[in-house]
């Protein structure tokens, strides 16, 4: 019997190698690349066109339609969605082990099952669990279709003949190809599997959700193209040791990116938080030093978040600088411009930032609020009450603008602040009722009103 020839495919883009190397020679990723079984060229073409060759034509004489959506029943899921599922769409959620993403979606085919038919196929669990998790769930999953199985050609095959408007599969990792040797998980089973279902979704005009395990850095276990794929990436984060659950949206061709679902995690699933400002905001007795709060903007939504900071003096010669939830480089930036441009010196003292809730605030709009909040504990001294701040900080120690300001007011001023210090080009053209708003351009401008 002729030896097998084996390859080394890269975990992180998917190329390949003849023989192993410590970088991959297409990404230059370290230390991804994992032999695999050498696949031979099937006699078949299995991405045969769907559909006929499409003629030239002018842009202009193309019709514009509406994309059809379906709700889920879960508004917030909903909302990272981009207003419900798309025939035909593919999305990919993925996730930590254990994180809800399961109880999510049999919460929405649950509810996608009373007007539509719903297929779940699991190749992880067996059928008793999912029915021991929908009881103790108290899910009415009556109308849900199950399937256990964790071969491509049987489930494909069950997709066309069921013809179901929305399936799960959950997961994509546990999927196989007889078409191919290598075993369940690898880069050649995943991106093969993945790309047969999607071609299927969209020749039969079936909603098919995805379930994608992740690596120990956070990112979806398997090649990146797996991402290219899909139509809309989903990414549910939280922190074991909280009950809140967020579901972020990373690439969306039927809608925003980087929008943000709020869930609490009860004894009967995921609960949608309505107001997930409050989350995010810690209720002080009294006023405390060290606190600002922030409106940063997740997609279309504007939220409150307190940012909290904590400077010490050092007692080794390099002094600690830590944030959670925020860059760390660039909390390194800011104080460098808080000295140059305001005066405040900080080489001598430990410097911690925290964004309270779990939540990872990524736009430069909480530069501000992360420099006051620094200045308030260093002297001690507790910032005005109901006072909100927003603003990007440059390294001249300008206050530069951030996009949807009037948005993030009406926000704060709905939530009962009262004060707010702004850029200078925010500053709203008609008053925000409720609302004194301080407009600056300069970072010691801010300083000065909050010492004051």
């Amino acid at each position: 019997m002729a030896k097998q020839k084996s390859v080394y495919s890269c975990t992180e883009c998917g190329g390949q190698a003849t023989k192993w190397q410590g970088q991959c020679p297409h990404c230059m990723a370290w230390n991804t690349l994992v032999e695999t079984v050498a696949e031979t060229a099937p006699a078949v073409n299995r991405y045969s066109a769907l559909a006929e060759p499409s003629q030239l034509q002018r842009l202009s004489d193309v019709e514009a339609l509406e994309t059809p959506r379906q709700t889920t029943g879960i508004a917030e899921f909903d909302r990272v969605l981009g207003g419900g599922l798309v025939p035909g769409g593919v999305v990919l959620i993925g996730g930590d082990p254990g994180i809800g993403k399961s109880t999510l979606l049999l919460q929405a085919l649950c509810h996608l099952g009373a007007s539509n038919k719903v297929l779940y196929v699991s190749g992880e669990e067996s059928a008793q669990q999912i029915a021991l998790r929908a009881k103790r769930l108290a899910l009415d999953a009556g109308p849900v279709q199950l399937l256990a199985e964790i071969q491509l050609e049987k489930i494909c095959a069950t997709l066309l003949a069921q013809k179901p408007n929305v399936a799960v599969i959950d997961s994509i990792q546990t999927v196989y190809s007889e078409a191919l040797q290598s075993a369940p998980g690898s880069v050649a089973q995943v991106r093969e599997c993945a790309a047969q279902l999607t071609r299927l979704a969209k020749q039969a005009g079936i909603t098919v959700i995805l379930v994608g395990h992740v690596t120990k850095e956070g990112a979806l276990a398997g090649p990146r193209v797996l991402e290219h794929i899909v139509d809309t990436v989903l990414y549910f984060e939280g922190d074991s040791n909280s009950s809140f659950r967020l579901i972020r949206a990373f690439k969306n061709r039927f809608g925003a990116v980087n929008e943000l679902g709020v869930f609490a995690m009860t004894e009967k699933g995921l609960r949608e938080v309505s107001n997930p400002s409050a989350l995010f905001l810690s209720h002080h007795g009294q006023e405390v030093a060290g606190s600002c709060v922030m409106v940063t903007q997740e997609g279309t939504r504007p939220l409150l978040v307190e940012v909290q900071a904590l400077v010490d003096e050092a007692h080794a010669p390099n002094p600690r600088r830590l944030s959670v939830g925020l860059e760390q480089n660039r909390l390194a930036m800011l104080l460098a411009v808080l000295h140059r441009h305001a005066g405040i010196a900080c080489f001598d003292q430990d410097v911690f930032v925290n964004a309270v809730g779990g939540v990872k605030i990524t736009e430069p709009a909480a530069d501000l609020a992360v420099l006051l909040a620094i200045v308030s504990s260093l002297r001690n001294k507790p910032l005005p009450a109901k006072l909100v701040v927003f603003g990007e900080v440059g390294l001249a120690g300008e206050v530069r603008p951030v996009q949807r300001g009037q948005e993030r007011l009406k926000e704060a001023a709905k939530l009962g602040f009262t004060h707010a210090v702004i850029p200078k080009a925010n500053n709203p053209k008609q008053r925000v009722a409720g609302m004194e708003v301080v407009a600056v351009d300069r970072l010691e401008d801010a300083v000065a009103y909050c010492r004051g």
